[in-house]
This record gives C-alpha cells, structure tokens and sequence, in this order.
C-alpha cells in the first residue's frame, strides 16, 4: 500500500540537550514512527537510551550545524543554547520552539522588559551592572527583594534572598561578577505553571493550570487543577500573547505566582517542563508527545486530563521503589542517572478518579518516600 501523501516527511528529530527532558521526547516520538540524534557534551547523558547520541559542548557550532545535516528538524531540552549553536542549526534545518523566543527567555531582564510591552503582569524589578544600580534598587523596590543572575541560574541557583544590609553585601560578594536583576519578593498566595502547546498550523492548546510546590529552590510536588477558571483563562491569554508574538511552536511554560487574587509572571520557559510531567499519565496526550507532534508538523493530540494527578519529584537519591509502586495508582519514572544531591533523577506520578482518592493515595508516597514530603504535600490539599 503507498503511503498516504498528506503524511509528513519528517522522520529524525535533533535535539540539542540529552537530559531527561530530551529522554522522554524521545519515549513520546518512537511510537510516532519518529527516530532521534541529541547532542550533550557528557557521553553518557540518558537521552542516550532512546537514540543516537553525539558528544559535544552545546557551544560547539560546528558539531551542530553536522548534526542539523542529518536530520529534519530540531529542537532542544533547555533554554540555554548558544545563540551562535542555534544560527548554526537554522542554516541546515528548521529550529522550533524559533531562536527569537530562545534569545528572549535566557535574559531575564529581556524577558521582564518583553513583558512589560506585551502588557503582562510581572513583580516589580531594577537592572543591576553594578553595586550603584543595586542600593537604588533595594532604594525603590525595599527588602525583601531577591538579586538574580540575568543568566543561566536555575532551580534556586545564582540568587540570593535579600532581607536586609548584611544579606546585600553578602550577595555582592557571591553574585557580583555577573549582569544581575533585583526583583521585589512577592508574598505570593500559590506559585503555579501553565503549559501549552502551539502547531505548525497555529492550533493552540493548553493543559490545565498546575501547583507546584518547591524545596530549597527545587521543584518537590505537583497538582494540575484545583484553579478556578478565571486564572485559568488569564494564563491561557497570557501564554497567547506570548505565542503570538514570538509565532512559536511547540511547547511552552510560564511560571506564575498567584498573588492578590491574579496572576504575575515569574519565569518563562521555551520547552517542555518538570511540572508538566504528570502529563504523561494524567492527560489524553503528554506535553512530550505534543511538542514532538508540534516540531513534526503533525497534529495535537488532546490536553484535557483524564484522571486526577500529582508528580513527586525525586532529587538526589530515590525512596523505596517497591514500597511506593505498591501504593495503587503509582506511575514510577527513573531517567536513568546516576544519583548525586541536587540531581533530579526520576519522578513519580500518582493517579485516582477523585480529588479524595488521590490525596489518600499520595499521603501514604509522601510518608513512604519521608523527607520533608510529609509537610510539603499539605501544601496542596
């Protein structure tokens, strides 16, 4: 039988980034027919175990623009791709979340400033190149504030919490080196995430608001829904503009906090995120599988959730697996890393058909699994 030729040519993803993101777009894409090259300086990066990997430093032009020769299309697992790695990329082969909406959320003042054209709420902020432009924003914004490295910090690094005189020198001390950004601290009510999805047609979808909660600066726990629809239809408006804007495509994420009632911006993040893991077995179709489906140009699949859910994640080491596979409902995912602290080595999802059933079930992981998850898990009930 001939193949059918509305079927779409691509056949091999390169992905820029060979971490557990880039492993479960890998787990998502094979059964779609899709094959996958990534890229990772490490030689032993677990996305690895889905397709072919290539050793090389993400700032290494040449070795991408050889693998953007061998494949369709492109994408990556983290937002911080040299700019130079991306226009080498985009001379072979197309680069989807594009390179415009990459450039804008590695720049946290870029980001802040973008978001202040668009008209989106965002926490007051003051740019910082030196100790000057510091003491008058802790003059206009006052303490707390937070001082934020405008680049590459992630998972509460390169930041410091700002309280008083003793803490700011402190921070200058650590932190001074680099471009920084003074934010005000928001004494926010929930911090939650919104993830969406954009095609190559511009079909549109998002999946439900989630909340999160963290531990030392790392995501610990997440909960898709309990939103009222109002914050949810002002993410969806928010993350449009922003689709819009950059003519995205793919999976994007916008970290809010909930904060008098609305929504304020925190962060943005032009991939596939760890508070959207739950998707992979809460919803009709993970945040993975549509932004594979989205880079290949073929259709969405469904956003909606199908059973109610909560991610654990598992950092630096794993609690007993058997014990907490033994609780119904439980989805376990290791990404195949080797365990160190700070390291985010697996997640688990729990499933129910209840809000009720659901909390019961993941009180007993959390006691399992011991910690401080007992307490933070009161966070989201």
């Amino acid at each position: 039988m001939a193949e059918d030729s509305s079927d779409h040519r691509v056949r091999t993803l390169g992905v820029l980034g060979g971490g557990q993101l880039g492993r479960m777009m890998g787990l998502a894409g094979i059964p779609l027919g899709l094959g996958f090259r990534f890229l990772d300086p490490g030689a032993d990066a677990c996305a690895g175990a889905t397709g072919a990997l290539e050793q090389a430093a993400f700032d290494d032009a040449v070795a991408a623009r050889a693998m953007a020769g061998r494949v369709d299309a492109m994408t990556f697992d983290f937002e911080n791709v040299p700019d130079s790695t991306a226009r080498a990329v985009e001379e072979h082969c197309p680069l989807y979340p594009p390179p415009g909406a990459l450039g804008a959320c590695q720049d946290r003042l870029v980001e802040k400033t973008l978001m202040d054209e668009l008209g989106v709420a965002v926490g007051g902020y003051h740019a910082v190149s030196g100790r000057t432009d510091l003491l008058e924003g802790v003059a206009r914004l006052g303490y707390p504030a937070v001082l934020k490295t405008r680049r590459f910090g992630y998972d509460g690094k390169g930041q410091a919490v700002l309280r008083d005189a003793e803490d700011l020198e402190r921070a200058w001390q650590r932190l001074g080196d680099a471009p920084l950004i003074l934010e005000a601290f928001i004494p926010f009510a929930a911090e939650c995430s919104l993830i969406g999805v954009r095609g190559a047609d511009g079909d549109t979808r998002f999946w439900p608001l989630t909340r999160n909660v963290h531990d030392d600066g790392i995501l610990a726990l997440s909960r898709p829904g309990g939103f009222d629809s109002g914050l949810q239809q002002a993410a969806e408006t928010t993350m449009r503009r922003l689709m819009d804007h950059f003519e995205y495509r793919g999976v994007m994420t916008i970290e809010f906090f909930v904060h008098g009632g609305a929504l304020l911006v925190n962060e943005i993040a032009p991939r596939v995120h760890n508070s959207g893991h739950w998707t992979i077995d809460g919803a009709g179709c993970s945040q993975f599988e549509n932004h594979v489906r989205a880079v290949a140009g073929l259709p969405l699949g469904a956003t909606e959730m199908h059973s109610q859910a909560l991610m654990f994640n598992w950092v630096g080491a794993f609690p007993d697996r058997a014990g907490i596979l033994a609780v119904e409902g439980v989805h376990w995912h290791d990404y195949g890393k080797a365990p160190r602290p700070g390291r985010k080595i697996g997640h688990a999802t729990v499933t129910a058909d209840s809000r009720a059933e659901l909390m019961a079930r993941a009180e007993r992981v959390a006691r399992l699994a011991g910690g401080r998850f007992p307490g933070l898990i009161q966070q989201l009930d």
